[in-house]
């Protein structure tokens, strides 16, 4: 099945690593613009909430299969590209797999992340954790891979034994990267948990394993949510400067205490401008309530602050 998105097709796991990543992202501002599954979460079939045994309150008529995500954002926002969730899929099986993609591209769509979030600690003092984290980002590069999508983003888990470590993780990620070399897939790495996902951490270590294949992932709203807006402007200064295919557009975020942030949108493009950002932007809604109205108003506002 042909893909969408030139220069991603992946190489056999066997063979040769591409030295560098070759995406070609598009030029026209709407074309650039992806549209998230996690906030539209409850409105997937199977979503257990976090606990995995909490269904969400939408109505099973007002539900759509995953197959369909992409078929659904372009009816509902005009946008063809999205970025999948991996608590979402309900099976990573290649006979899925391919149905999944099928319909994405019949909708004229294309897969152009997955935000991957599984539970090991790349720089946990455990070795035997290390692996299983090693192992779960390589599981979701096959499954990347198999969508045609250019990359995934992988969330390093805190770990119960450690403080964060630069070198662990490093060694980690840099297997992680070789891995995703030979798949031609980018790995992402995005300023999410204030602690294991610190930006100016996260930087660090892909400094520290220096392969092209592993990048940030500059999300517009966690760091604020977590400090200030100095703070912010830093992070997204130091995300930006490591970025490649991706980075998450939110007007705000929303913390574990009900206190609201609010993103200046103009300061987090003119900094994604003046790093030369040329991947996706997905739009990534992150606050109570239904997610359709603010996420077709991001996704105009984007598209203007693009052209």
């Amino acid at each position: 099945m042909p893909s969408l998105l030139p220069g991603v097709a992946g190489a056999d796991a066997s063979g040769p690593a591409v030295k560098f990543p070759s995406v070609k992202f598009p030029s026209i501002p709407r074309d650039r613009v992806a549209v998230a599954a996690y906030p539209f979460r409850e409105f997937i079939v199977g979503w257990k909430g976090w606990d995995g045994k909490s269904p969400g309150s939408v109505p099973l008529a007002q539900q759509i299969e995953l197959k369909d995500f992409g078929a659904h954002v372009a009816a509902k926002f005009n946008v063809h590209k999205i970025e999948l969730w991996s608590r979402v899929f309900p099976s990573t099986e290649p006979q899925y797999l391919e149905q999944l993609r099928g319909a994405t591209e019949k909708a004229g769509s294309a897969v152009v992340d997955i935000a991957v979030d599984e539970e090991y600690s790349q720089y946990s003092n455990d070795a035997a954790e290390r692996e299983r984290a090693l192992v779960a980002s390589k599981r979701w590069i096959d499954v990347g891979a198999a969508l045609g999508s250019p990359s995934i983003r992988t969330h390093i888990e805190a770990a119960k034994d450690s403080k964060p470590e630069v070198g662990r993780a490093a060694d980690t990620l840099m297997r992680v990267a070789e891995y995703a070399a030979k798949k031609s897939v980018v790995v992402h790495l995005e300023n999410d948990d204030p602690v294991s996902e610190d930006p100016f951490f996260i930087v660090q270590v892909i400094d520290k394993v220096n392969s092209p294949w592993l990048r940030a992932l500059p999300d517009f709203g966690n760091s604020l949510a977590a400090h200030d807006e100095e703070f912010q402007n830093r992070a997204m200064e130091a995300m930006f400067a490591h970025a490649y295919g991706i980075c998450h557009v939110k007007d705000g975020e929303v913390d574990e205490n009900g206190k609201t942030s609010h993103v200046d949108l103009a300061k987090a493009f003119e900094i994604l401008k003046k790093y030369g950002f040329k991947g996706y932007c997905s739009i990534e809604y992150d606050a109570p309530g239904d997610p359709y109205k603010p996420t077709a108003q991001l996704v105009e506002e984007t598209i203007k602050f693009l052209s």
